[in-house]
């Protein structure tokens, strides 16, 4: 079952065609991985499908909602962490997570219950007085998720979200994720790093806006007869800028 669908999905800026005519499909459950250089379009189908941009044209539907009639419902549902989550940076890490427990009205005999879940969750309930500036950027990147997190989201939309983080942090933000599957939250990952899109169920190249491919990685790697997927993503741009 599809808990995010889009058809002809299009979204201009001027004369420059940002994302054009996106038909995607993830289902319930899943982390789904949007891959591509900067300036692909990942952030801008973000934008999209979190109700925050309006397309140009064609639609979409995110659990059920459509992105531009029901935007309001939808926010309710989902989670958005973008490449620069606004953290405050003079209130500690429990601080933070109290200021979004209250954006998302978060019902006050639920807090304490929450609140130390995500805080074991993410490891950070040793550093839950520490000052958000005085945070790692790996660290600052579990906080973002604990604060996206408190209204407990069904789906969860990451832009980037280990850019610029060691390979340590990484691979912890990655076993958090996991555990989120484990709780049925699907999951819309967009990266630049192909050895991070190996990790998701499915994944999407996208390129100068285009949809190029969308399977399984072993299935795109195996279409083209490569050892890497980045190898296979070099062919599949170098087919479409000749085509």
């Amino acid at each position: 079952m599809a808990i995010i669908q889009s058809n002809g999905l299009t979204r201009n800026f001027g004369a420059t065609r940002a994302v054009d005519r996106l038909d995607l499909s993830v289902a319930e459950g899943e982390i789904f991985g949007l891959v591509g250089p900067d300036g692909a379009g990942k952030s801008t189908t973000m934008r999209l499908l979190t109700g925050i941009l309006e397309p140009t044209q064609g639609e979409a539907w995110v659990n059920g909602c459509h992105i531009v009639r029901d935007s309001e419902k939808l926010k309710e549902m989902i989670a958005y962490m973008p490449q620069r989550f606004g953290l405050y940076e003079d209130l500690t890490v429990r601080e933070n997570i109290d200021f979004y427990a209250d954006i998302y009205d978060t019902p006050d005999r639920e807090r304490p219950e929450r609140i130390s879940r995500l805080l074991d969750f993410t490891r950070l309930a040793p550093f839950q007085s520490r000052l958000a500036k005085n945070l790692s950027g790996g660290m600052k990147q579990k906080l973002g998720l604990a604060c996206a997190l408190i209204h407990t989201p069904k789906i969860l939309f990451l832009d980037e979200p280990t850019n610029g983080v060691d390979p340590v942090s990484r691979r912890e933000f990655w076993t958090i994720l996991y555990g989120l599957l484990k709780e049925k939250v699907t999951i819309f990952f967009s990266t630049a790093y192909l050895d991070e899109a190996e990790r998701c169920s499915r994944i999407g190249l996208m390129h100068k806006g285009k949809l190029l491919r969308c399977d399984v990685p072993a299935a795109i790697k195996k279409e083209f007869s490569a050892p890497t997927l980045e190898q296979a993503f070099i062919t599949i741009i170098n087919q479409y800028e000749h085509s």
